[in-house]
């Protein structure tokens, strides 16, 4: 298990969050948390920490009552992949 931090615009693994080895970028907009961007470096890939960064994320949005939206292709994929985060997806109105 990987120590994830919070930053202020990402979680991420590492030292600091401007030399992170891995991060899940985001942005604030009201109740809305947009994910931007994962990036996990070579060191620590098919360790999970994408996921984990993920999970924290989505712990911090339930204690915060906000909503995800996720742009990022990695984020988008792993969020929708089970049912465990569909309490924390933004859902446009249609």
């Amino acid at each position: 298990m990987l120590t994830v931090k919070k930053g202020s615009k990402s979680f991420y693994v590492g030292e600091s969050e401007s030399a992170p080895l891995a991060e899940m970028i985001f942005s604030t907009d009201k109740n809305i948390i947009t994910i931007e961007h994962t990036f996990v470096s070579d060191e620590l890939r098919g360790q999970g920490a994408g996921r984990q960064l993920l999970q924290m994320l989505a712990d911090w949005v339930r204690a915060e009552n906000k909503k995800i939206v996720a742009v990022c292709p990695f984020a988008k994929k792993e969020l929708t992949r089970s049912t465990e985060y569909d309490d924390v997806l933004y859902h446009f109105p249609s």
